[in-house]
This record gives structure tokens, C-alpha cells and sequence, in this order.
């Protein structure tokens, strides 16, 4: 029997959420559009097979042929990142990164991360997180400018002695210089932990700076820039570690891992070890420079004043209208996007003041320069008229109409 015959809500709705990604423009810049292969893997028979522990080190029999599949991914993960140790059990960034911490620290030891509203993600630190509660942490931000001021980060790091520093970011337009973070922790004996969760697809291309050598450990997600599937991983070049972090994921904080999705992260980081993906990952930067160019052009603040990486971050501090009554806005006329606070924030973050616009998922349909020239004045054009809905109906149109060159899926299930 069908999925179509057996649980007709569902299919349904599934069908739905492919209408919308095939008619909008998706430019969260933390989604992205999977590969079909990588959802195939992800539907097969490796769905039923429990494997707690690692390869050739189980707690279960019958293992013989998913501890193939997981050490061919951490192999390539390695190969990847150019480190020399990977553990790729992790079901999400965010439980890869309390791993980490369980792995360097204890309860109650101290992180210093990046804020939360200057663009560090919750697993840095933020109070609401675990990473808040179980570790006394505290935050460095962006200067007014947008940017990171690292003599400023010493200067905290230094007052707050840190056990862990944490770099990396989910709304920094800018590359992030790990040298100098490894400057800063070795000043005060920290360890470096690196959250490329973001940026991790073009760190593997060549287009931002590798976190190794400078970094202790790095963990990332496997979609984002990456294009794989939704998961976590863990890298570093040091064995003892290495076995700390092994542990802390399995028996730590996880048990079996999922091994359909492992088997999807292989297949993900076999796309990413192409040299199609060198080319994908410079467009998604030629992208995302043409957008910021364009709406600075338009009159529109941006933090920072432009963009290093796969996003921007859109600022109405001088407007009238919020964040959220822009990405509601954008939202009717075919375009998504999240609200997001910005430097010098004086809204509520339900509210904001600003919008974060990405370029992977539209770069992996396929458009270039000129598509993002044409988005970028659209994205404009809504918010000179945010309240003209008749404009927004009619943009929606116009969008839709772009979208439709360029679908990806031809189906919602592989």
C-alpha cells in the first residue's frame, strides 16, 4: 500500500511543503536543498539497524556492513577538513556541540562564546541553552560596525579566564579569523572550539579559512552550506580528544546512532569532495555579494556594510517598519527569510530590527549573478512599499514565475 493510500494527510501536506519550496525563494541562510541520492539513502532499509559504539566496536551483532558505511564517512569527513579524526554519530549540530562540551569540561567551567544577539548561535552559551545552564558562560560580541574587535575578545577572555572559547557564528557576514581566536585562547589557556556549522561548505572548497590547524576542535552540521543531510559532526587533531569526544557522544549523550542518515552524510561528503562543489561554493559568494551590492545600492543598511560569506543582514535600525514586519512582508510576495536582531538593537527579539538573507539554497536551484540582481531589487522593492499589498500579490507572481525556471525536485519523495 501507498503512502498516497495509507495516510492521505500526510502525503498530502508533504506535497504541499513541495509546492512551496518549488513556487518560493528559500533564503533562510541555514537551509539548503539536499541532494535527491542523499534523501534515497535516507528512505533505505538502514532506518532499522541499531549499531550503539563505533566500527568493529559494537554492542550489537549484525554491524558488518553499516561499520563500512560509517568509516567510509569518516573518512571522507577527514579528507574533507584535512583533519585526523571525525566522529559523525552526532543527530544535530547543536548535540554535536554540547558533546564537545562534554568532552573539554565539566560542570560549571566557564565558555566564553559569541552573544546570541550579535550573532553567536544558542548552543554558545545563550542563558535559554544547555550551554547556559550546565557552563557559566559568558559572551563577546560585534562592534557597531558589524564586525568583530579581537583585541576586545582578549580583553574579556582575559578578565573571564575561560575554559572553552568558542568561535563561529549563525548571522556574522564576515570571515572569521581563527588565528587570532587561537591567539587569544592560548593567552589564557583555553581550548578552541569552532562551530563552522554555517560556513563549513565553503571552508571545504577553499572559499573561507579552514579552522585547522588553529582550532582544538570543530564541529558543524551537515546540511547548511553543505548540502547533506540533517545531522552533526565532530572533528579534531588530537587522539586523547578524540576519544573524549567519542565517548561524550556514545555512551554520553546518545545512544544508537541513526545509521540511514550516516550513510546520507557519506553520500553528502562524496558531493562535497567534487570539484563541482568549488564551483558551487564560489557562486554561492559571487551570489551573495551581487544581493548586497544591489540592496546598498537601494538605499538599504547592512551590517558590516557588504558580506565575506553566504549571507547578509539587512538593518532597520532608521526604519520605521520591524524585522518581523519585513520577513512577513517578503513572506507574501514569495520570498523567505528570518528576522534577525542586529548591532545596536532596540526591539524585542520576537520583533528586531533586521532581516538575514542567505544565498546556498536559490545558488543550488541554480542562479547566478543575474537571478540575485533581479531577487535583490524585488526584496527592495517590497520593503520601499511595505504595506502595498496589491505589489507584493503582484511580485509574488513575478517570483514564482523565476522559480519555476529553475526547479530541483520533480517529486516530494525518494
Amino acid at each position: 500500500m501507498s503512502l498516497n493510500e495509507f495516510d492521505k494527510e500526510i502525503f498530502d501536506l508533504t506535497n504541499k511543503e513541495l509546492a512551496r519550496q518549488c513556487d518560493h525563494l528559500e533564503m533562510i541562510a541555514s537551509e539548503n536543498f539536499t541532494y535527491p541520492d542523499v534523501m534515497e539513502v535516507m528512505g533505505s532499509i538502514l532506518t532499522n539497524k541499531y549499531a550503539e559504539g563505533y566500527p568493529n566496536k559494537r554492542y550489537y551483532g549484525g554491524c558488518e556492513f553499516v561499520d563500512e558505511i560509517e568509516q567510509i564517512a569518516i573518512d571522507r569527513c577527514k579528507k574533507l577538513f584535512g583533519c585526523e579524526f571525525a566522529n559523525v554519530q552526532p543527530n544535530s549540530g547543536s548535540q554535536a556541540n554540547q558533546g564537545v562540551y562534554a568532552a573539554l569540561i565539566k560542570p560549571g567551567d566557564k565558555i566564553l562564546g559569541m552573544s546570541l544577539s550579535h550573532g553567536g548561535h544558542l548552543t554558545h552559551g545563550a542563558k535559554v541553552s544547555s550551554s547556559g545552564k550546565f557552563y557559566e558562560s559568558f559572551e563577546y560580541g560585534v562592534e557597531l560596525d558589524g564586525r568583530i574587535n579581537y583585541d576586545r575578545v582578549a580583553d574579556i577572555a582575559n578578565i573571564v579566564k575561560p575554559k572553552v572559547i568558542v568561535c563561529g557564528a549563525s548571522a556574522y557576514p564576515r570571515e572569521i579569523n581563527f588565528a587570532k581566536f587561537r591567539e587569544i585562547a592560548d593567552s589564557v589557556g583555553a581550548y578552541l572550539f569552532a562551530d563552522v556549522a554555517h560556513i563549513a561548505g565553503l571552508v571545504v572548497a577553499g572559499e573561507h579559512a579552514n579552522p585547522f590547524p588553529h582550532c582544538h576542535v570543530v564541529s558543524s552540521t551537515t546540511h547548511k552550506t553543505l548540502r547533506g543531510p540533517r545531522g552533526g559532526i565532530i572533528m579534531t587533531n588530537d587522539e586523547e580528544l578524540a576519544k573524549k569526544i567519542n565517548s561524550a557522544i556514545f555512551p554520553g549523550i546518545q545512544g544508537g546512532p541513526l545509521m540511514h542518515v550516516i550513510a546520507a552524510k557519506a553520500v553528502g561528503f562524496k558531493h562535497n569532495l567534487s570539484d563541482e562543489w568549488k564551483i558551487y561554493a564560489k557562486q554561492i559568494k559571487a551570489n551573495s555579494a551581487k544581493m548586497a551590492e544591489v540592496i546598498m545600492k537601494r538605499g538599504y543598511k547592512l551590517v558590516s556594510d557588504g558580506t565575506d560569506n553566504h549571507l547578509i543582514l539587512m538593518s532597520f535600525l532608521d526604519k520605521e517598519f520591524s524585522g518581523k514586519d519585513a520577513e512577513i512582508a517578503l513572506g507574501v510576495a514569495g520570498i523567505t527569510v528570518n528576522k534577525n536582531t542586529v548591532p545596536g538593537e532596540n526591539r524585542s527579539p520576537f520583533i528586531t530590527s533586521g532581516i538575514r538573507i542567505g544565498s546556498p539554497a536559490l545558488t543550488a536551484r541554480g542562479m547566478k549573478e543575474n537571478e540575485f540582481e533581479f531577487i535583490a531589487n524585488k526584496i527592495a522593492d517590497v520593503l520601499d512599499n511595505i504595506n502595498d499589498s496589491a505589489l507584493h500579490a503582484k511580485i509574488r507572481a513575478e517570483i514564482k514565475e523565476l522559480a519555476h525556471k529553475f526547479i530541483i525536485y520533480d517529486k516530494a519523495m525518494f
